[in-house]
């Protein structure tokens, strides 16, 4: 196994995190309740070390932050020592609001809930040094992508890191719609999901124009689909919910 990773919070993300990053790494949890940590050990099914905020050192420790942005000061104060390298995935949180933590190197990280399943999409950026480090780590539980500027790490927040909770909108009504029309929910459930599993796989390849093209044929159910998606400003909605989040995101700063 390689090298710890030390992950302060103990909630969704960084039980994610913990999911992908257990299978190469030793993992450490630093949290606010001995209880909660354990039950994040339990979820996660290995032996994670435990401390407790006020006797946390960080001295020479890849540290992953995950607690929620507005706990940021009230974490700081409790994280002794300087750590090598200081991975922070809240969102909307700048790289110099993140030296209030002692660190050799700062990167700022935005993964989304795949990581649970090795297949997060994770934008990174930081201090250049680290560019390589960070990609490796991250990519034990996924993809990644490096970015340019904190700007464009927040734009990207907008799409890969929220880009979940949207798709599982649509995934959620085309179920409904289909049992609308009479499809057992079961039955409606296992498509979507074969749906996308293999979307997942040829968009990887393949501009969503021609595929759109090639699976719209003149006069048929999926052109009859289509326009009634774009009557609902679906295209529209998609486009707003991206701006919506990146506002958000700036405003957090």
């Amino acid at each position: 196994m390689s090298h710890s990773i030390t992950l302060v919070g103990n909630g969704k993300m960084a039980l994610a995190l913990a999911k992908g990053l257990s299978k190469t790494h030793a993992i450490e949890v630093i949290g606010r309740s001995m209880a909660a940590m354990e039950t994040f050990e339990n979820s996660l099914g290995v032996p994670v070390k435990k401390n407790l905020l006020p006797n946390a050192d960080i001295t020479n420790k890849t540290v992953i932050l995950c607690v929620k942005p507005s706990n940021l000061s009230d974490v700081a104060p409790y994280l002794k020592g300087t750590a090598l390298t200081l991975y922070s995935v809240l969102a909307g949180i700048p790289l110099e609001s993140l030296k209030v933590i002692s660190a050799h190197n700062y990167c700022r990280a935005m993964p989304n809930l795949a990581a649970e399943a090795g297949a997060s999409m994770t934008s990174l950026v930081g201090d250049s040094a680290i560019a390589s480090n960070a990609k490796k780590l991250f990519e034990t539980i996924g993809m990644t992508l490096w970015l340019g500027s904190e700007k464009e790490l927040d734009i990207a927040t907008a799409l890969a890191g929220s880009g979940p909770a949207y798709l599982a909108l649509i995934a959620e009504a085309f179920c409904d719609g289909a049992v609308r029309e009479g499809l057992k929910r079961d039955d409606a459930m296992t498509l979507m999901r074969g749906l996308f599993h293999g979307f997942g796989a040829i968009i990887q390849t393949i501009h969503p124009a021609l595929l759109k093209d090639g699976v719209m044929s003149p006069g048929g159910t999926t052109a009859a689909g289509y326009g009634a998606l774009e009557k609902g400003r679906v295209r529209e909605g998609c486009m707003e919910a991206i701006r919506a989040a990146h506002e958000r995101a700036k405003e957090m700063k």
